[in-house]
């Protein structure tokens, strides 16, 4: 990368977003006339360089079957995806054997979710006893999940007898920790949520989740799709005992996601996925499994994906992650401000003052959501409209979808100036009246 910052906690200067940006050539394309203003990183955000050219590379000099061949290319393209597995583990400070990988977090979670289903089968063995689930037990998460994170513990709860628990929101958006105890019981068997809300982009309180599962002996999924890419992650510090990812989140391409789950659990897990690289014995009857990861990376593998998935998590990490916390930070006090400063503007969820990622979603009455984004993508303004795969969450705040402004490491306080501007004439356009943002004062 271009960028030569210092590894300090401080946010990023001008200067130094503005030559991470030349390492994204689409930051530089046009969009009906204007140049690009991309605030859909929460989505899919962009790529550099250095992972367009890792993927490319890996293609053009490495292309092989990888954990098969004994050529020389199939050993290097096997060297290159497992030092893949390395980088991802490092920068979420796992052990590389606790990395499995996945097509996207939600692969990750049904993977999750079907050990506990094979489990409960007779799968497994006498190791699987603690994934077994039936009627009496639980599942719990909460009412403010991506459907990713929701519909696979809906489908477990049904195939086992087992009961779904939603922990509910309060008229904010905030979680009701008041109402851990009551929602997480000693009938909990595992307990997911997200760690940064997809709608909301807020940071939930994981210990607080954490400490309750492990009071009543449930297991912890933590959803990191929206905090991986944004804030400093340590899995064995937050104490979870799965953890799940995706690479387009992350500046690197699509295809490629990871599940993180403790050594000790993988290894007591039934497959999920089965075939071929997964196996030590096969008869016409029966097999027997690798140990983890490879028992759970059943057939071809994403290999030129995982490869620059490496590839964007050592550009990350060369531009601090601490760093690109605090510029994001910023930029969310910047955003959360500005919005709610134009009248006619209902922000979704809790004060500025809590801790947040640079997103936020709002609703203004009388427009649809499709409206607003097709007024500001005809500026070259790319947000996102719907519901965000989170209905329950939208029904929950009272409306049907919303509009959401999403940053990253190389977005600018001026993108969010011309966003706002754009709400604004947005509002003037559609309903006639007069929106005016007031001065936000978040940053000299």
């Amino acid at each position: 990368m271009s960028s030569t910052a210092a590894q300090t906690d401080a946010p990023l200067t001008d200067a130094e977003v503005l030559r991470i940006r030349e390492d994204f050539p689409i930051l530089h394309t046009e969009v009906n006339g204007h140049p690009l203003v991309y605030l859909d990183s929460g989505a899919t955000s962009q790529r550099p360089i250095a992972v367009l050219d890792a993927e490319r590379d890996f293609a053009t000099t490495l292309n092989s079957a990888v954990h098969r061949g004994a050529h020389t290319l199939a050993a290097e393209a096997t060297e290159a995806f497992e030092d893949a597995r390395g980088a991802l583990a490092r920068f979420v400070g796992a052990e590389e054997d606790e990395i499995v990988w996945t097509s996207n977090a939600t692969e990750a979670i049904n993977l999750v979710a079907y050990a506990f289903s094979n489990a409960s089968v007779g799968r497994g063995g006498a190791e699987a006893e603690r994934f077994r689930l039936g009627a009496g037990d639980e599942i719990v998460t909460t009412e403010m999940e991506h459907h990713a994170n929701l519909i696979p513990w809906q489908e477990l709860a049904a195939r086992t007898g087992a009961t779904l628990r939603v922990i509910p929101l309060d008229d904010d958006g905030a979680l009701r920790l008041d109402e851990l105890e009551s929602h997480i019981t000693e009938r909990a068997k595992i307990v997911a949520f997200t760690h940064v809300s997809n709608v909301l982009g807020v940071i939930n309180p994981v210990a607080a989740l954490v400490d309750r599962a492990r009071a009543v002996g449930a297991l912890v999924l933590l959803d990191a799709c929206q905090s991986a890419p944004h804030l400093p992650l340590d899995v064995k510090q937050l104490d979870v005992d799965f953890a799940v990812l995706s690479g387009h989140k992350m500046l690197g391409p699509t295809g490629i996601g990871a599940l993180y789950g403790r050594r000790e659990l993988l290894a007591a897990m039934p497959p999920f996925l089965t075939g071929g690289s997964m196996i030590t014995t096969v008869t016409t009857t029966e097999a027997e499994y690798l140990q983890p990861p490879q028992r759970f990376e059943a057939g071809t593998q994403r290999v030129s994906q995982a490869v620059a998935l490496a590839a964007a998590v050592r550009y990350l990490d060369e531009v601090g992650m601490p760093r690109i916390a605090a510029h994001e930070e910023i930029l969310g006090r910047r955003l959360l401000a500005g919005l709610a400063a134009i009248d006619g503007v209902r922000v979704l969820g809790a004060g500025i003052d809590l801790p947040r990622v640079g997103l936020a979603s709002f609703d203004i009455p009388g427009i649809h959501s499709h409206d607003v984004g097709q007024f500001l993508d005809d500026r070259g303004i790319a947000v996102r409209v719907g519901h965000h795969c989170a209905q329950p969450l939208h029904r929950r705040l009272g409306v049907t979808s919303s509009t959401r402004a999403s940053t990253y490491l190389y977005s600018t306080e001026a993108e969010i100036d011309a966003f706002l501007d754009g709400v604004a004439a947005t509002i003037d356009f559609f309903l006639g009246g007069v929106a005016a943002t007031r001065d936000i004062g978040v940053r000299s």
